[in-house]
């Protein structure tokens, strides 16, 4: 039942903002404004003062689900969260969604121009890497390979890349709902559950722990893209800081037009459930934070 609470009460506010304050920290310090020519300006801008920062909070909270290194959870985490800033520019541009509006300011190509924006975009995707093998022991040689390995995985042809290739090639036509999944599954699904894996990776798990994270992260994924098809037709832009109704307007397949409203709202649930049955069958001794992040994807208003 959607809302059980499997062991103690947990704040999530108080939770999160600990950890947010320690990754906008992070993020600060290591998305430099010096680059040449302002291309730091257009990094830090696509990245700094914006955004619900998910990711990085589901590679912390798995992480901590497992007792792993923290050093490397907190990198991980803002890894993940520059790769999804530089995929939000790219996204934004005209030669793909043409948006002028992210997280309630212009976007990066309308502030900054377009070759600006592309090198941003580029230029956040390299240092995602480089902050995943830094010098020194704090994080094991073993744990660094590994995320490296996972986020491109997540990132790549075989994730978010091709779920956008898949998005563009669909416009216009009619995909039915097993269609519609694999898109998203890829698009937005894979950076979601990667996130939950790579804080799993800065641990020590067995085989039926992880089998239960991937689960948990991918229906997490594939809720969080169902809610966010609900709300482009339901919220307006102010709310949600981006341009609502444009996959309408866009032509473009979403759970809305595939599923009709109240179906989707009932399959977000429904998703919800299979994430946080997921943690209840992980055996991990405390899930609280992604729990409570499960329920806030769903329950969202932006």
């Amino acid at each position: 039942m959607i809302g059980r609470v499997p062991q103690a009460a947990f704040d999530l506010a108080e939770w999160s903002g600990i950890r947010l304050a320690r990754v906008e920290r992070a993020l600060s310090d290591w998305v430099v404004a010096d680059a040449p020519a302002g291309l730091g300006d257009a990094m830090r801008y696509a990245v700094l003062d914006g955004g619900k920062r998910l990711r990085p909070l589901l590679v912390i909270a798995a992480c901590e689900a497992v007792a792993g290194n923290e050093e490397a959870a907190l990198r991980a985490g803002c890894a993940v969260e520059l790769i999804h800033a530089y995929s939000l520019v790219h996204d934004d541009m005209p030669c793909m969604d043409n948006d002028i509006l992210r997280r309630g300011k212009p976007t990066v190509h309308v502030k900054f121009g377009q070759a600006q924006a592309l090198l941003a975009g580029d230029a956040l995707q390299a240092l995602a890497f480089e902050l995943l093998a830094p010098e020194g022991d704090a994080v094991p040689a073993s744990i660094q390979a590994t995320l490296c390995r996972m986020l491109a995985c997540a990132a790549g042809h075989a994730g978010m890349a091709g779920g956008q290739a898949i998005d563009l090639a669909s416009i216009g036509l009619s995909l039915d709902e097993a269609q519609l999944r694999e898109m998203h599954r890829r698009k937005t699904g894979a950076l979601l559950e990667g996130s939950v894996m790579m804080g799993a990776a800065c641990g020590r798990t067995d085989a039926g722990e992880r089998a239960a994270l991937r689960a948990y992260g991918r229906a997490l994924g594939l809720a969080f893209q169902v809610v966010d098809d609900i709300l482009d037709v339901t919220a307006d832009s102010a709310t949600l800081g981006k341009t609502a109704g444009k996959d309408a307007d866009q032509n473009k397949p979403t759970y809305v037009s595939v599923l009709g409203l109240e179906r989707s709202r009932a399959y977000a649930r429904e998703l919800l459930d299979e994430a946080l049955a997921a943690l209840d069958g992980s055996g991990l001794a405390d899930t609280r934070a992604l729990h409570a992040l499960a329920i806030m994807v769903v329950d969202r208003d932006n």
